[in-house]
């Protein structure tokens, strides 16, 4: 747990990425396994996670993303992307993908099944977005706690038009939505923040026992 608690200390929003390094391939895909065993609602991983290497397309989401360097300079950009309008389709697939995985019979799990689309099916298509869009907030801290063992830097970034990368990346017809970006490389010397201090509350003003 102290390392746990030293990486969460040496990481940070990186602000300048050094455009002469990269994430190996090895440490990719220890990242993308990290993705891959976040928890979710129900364990349905409603979302997609979308490594963007084009270069071309890096650049035409940059000015989407308010012009931010990161966007081009880092190893990596990432898009994690909601399910839109997540229902009965998506809910037969996680429960034949279990199935699959465990020797069940569908039958075993058709209470289950029928939970599940009575409390998701039920709730708005806005509802439903949003509760999806959440998911990958959850997805983006497995990603950050990973890279950080491996001194790899994540910046995450809320600053984007979801509409623009969308289009630049024909999301909506693939019923996605861009809810969060992160980018993945290495920190540059130059980067300044690396050496502010953290800030967060003090764990009084933080903290509530009851």
């Amino acid at each position: 747990m102290s390392n746990f608690i030293k990486n969460a200390n040496w990481r940070y929003a990186t602000k300048k990425f050094d455009t002469n390094k990269k994430v190996s391939n090895e440490d990719l895909e220890t990242l993308k396994e990290a993705i891959q065993l976040s928890v979710s609602s129900y364990g349905l991983q409603p979302y997609k996670v979308i490594f963007v290497d084009n270069p071309e397309l890096r650049a035409k989401i940059q000015p989407a993303a308010w012009g931010q360097s990161q966007i081009v300079d880092a190893s990596q950009l990432v898009v994690f992307a909601n399910i839109t309008n997540f229902g009965e389709e998506q809910i037969d697939a996680y429960i034949n993908n279990v199935v699959t995985t465990r020797g069940l019979s569908a039958e075993d799990l058709k209470g289950y099944a029928d939970f599940m689309k009575s409390k998701i099916t039920t709730l708005s298509e806005e509802n439903r977005n949003t509760w999806t869009s959440k998911q990958t907030y959850i997805a983006l801290t497995n990603l950050l706690n990973a890279a950080a063992e491996l001194k790899i830097d994540v910046t995450p970034m809320e600053g984007f038009d979801p509409a623009l990368v969308n289009e630049i990346l024909g999301l909506e017809k693939m019923g996605l939505n861009a809810s969060l970006l992160a980018t993945i490389g290495y920190r540059h010397d130059e980067d300044a923040t690396q050496n502010y201090a953290k800030v967060r509350k003090s764990k009084e003003e933080l903290f509530i026992n009851l």
